[in-house]
């Protein structure tokens, strides 16, 4: 399959509506990461998605509206506070997970009876939802467990030959997924981190945090996921104190580094420190990485509090099962520790 690759031009977005009115996918930009849309009512594009990704059809997608209207039409049960929070913070990064009508195939929502539904702020997938009039299933456009893609090129890296048409709408502001929550007896339960903080829904209702289980009830909750192909390993020490040879080691730093000569390649999320610009350049930094032929990739932590929930639960689920990376002083050995 030929891709394209095209500028949001007019004639553009009106390609990219035609394709998807035809049930084609089509790799389209939000304000958290690029998203590879179809339409959410037809589930012949759906699976469309699923073969391109090679996702398995037991994780469920989320589904972006074109105006508030659709919330009505294809979710039921709503909460007043769903009414708070859509009113103050859509568009938007927030994702609610909400019983659904039948309107909604059980592909979307891999059989759940219930449907994870968000509005996008990006302009582009916007009008592109707006002029096609139905919800887009848009996951992000890249094959699944691998890394969000968070520019135009990265897609092309992850999906050409596969999908008909990429729009470049320029790199993401957020650089991570949204927050998906479920509205409970007046509370929220946060059940994946984002660019919306817990600090953030605290100021509507009382906000719990709960471990998914082994069957995603919403989308990212795999426990490996978001991944390079690169071994990536979370440090739990300092590492001015210690050698590494032998290896190709990369680091991804959360500040500038006390002895960046000592690793093969270094990323820097943020310099001065600042959460929002680190998750912003998260996951393009760890493509960077990904593609500098190393052996290993160390990733600083960053301090957990606001962004920094999310950004630690990604790299802990791009670490996968061995979470956390030790070094015994003196040998200048490497061992794991697992989960």
């Amino acid at each position: 399959m030929k891709t394209e690759f095209l500028d949001p031009t007019p004639s553009a977005i009106a390609h990219a509506v035609a394709l998807l009115a035809h049930g084609e996918p089509v790799a389209l930009p939000t304000e958290t990461v690029y998203g590879l849309a179809a339409d959410a009512t037809n589930p012949d594009a759906m699976l469309k998605i699923f073969e391109a990704k090679e996702r398995p059809l037991f994780d469920p997608l989320i589904v972006h509206l074109p105006d508030l209207s659709w919330l009505d039409r294809i979710t039921q049960n709503r909460d007043p506070l769903v009414e708070q929070l859509t009113e103050k913070l859509w568009p938007g990064p927030l994702t609610f997970v909400l019983q659904k009508h039948e309107i909604i195939p059980d592909l979307a929502t891999s059989g759940l009876q219930t449907v994870a539904v968000r509005m996008s702020a990006h302009p582009v997938f916007n009008e592109v939802c707006i002029k096609l009039g139905k919800p887009l299933a848009a996951p992000s456009a890249n094959r699944f467990g691998r890394i969000s893609p968070t520019a135009a090129e990265h897609v092309w890296a992850e999906l050409q030959g596969r999908i008909p048409l990429i729009l470049d709408g320029g790199p993401t502001s957020h650089g991570i997924e949204s927050t998906i929550v479920a509205v409970e007896n007046g509370r929220i339960r946060i059940l994946r981190a984002g660019p919306i903080t817990p600090e953030q829904l605290s100021e509507f209702a009382e906000v719990i945090t709960q471990a998914s289980g082994d069957q995603p009830e919403a989308p990212g909750q795999l426990k490996s996921h978001y991944a390079p192909r690169t071994p990536l390993k979370i440090l739990d020490f300092q590492i001015s104190s210690f050698e590494l040879t032998g290896k190709q080691v990369g680091l991804l730093a959360w500040q500038s580094p006390t002895h960046p000569d000592r690793f093969s390649a270094v990323e820097i999320l943020s310099p001065s420190g600042d959460l929002r610009e680190a998750a912003a350049t998260l996951f393009a930094k760890m493509r960077h990485l990904d593609e500098a032929h190393l052996d290993l990739i160390l990733a600083e932590p960053v301090p957990e509090t606001g962004l920094g929930i999310a950004m630690m639960d990604r790299l802990r689920k791009a670490a996968g099962r061995t979470n956390s990376f030790s070094m015994t002083h003196g040998r200048n050995c490497i061992s794991t520790m697992s989960q």
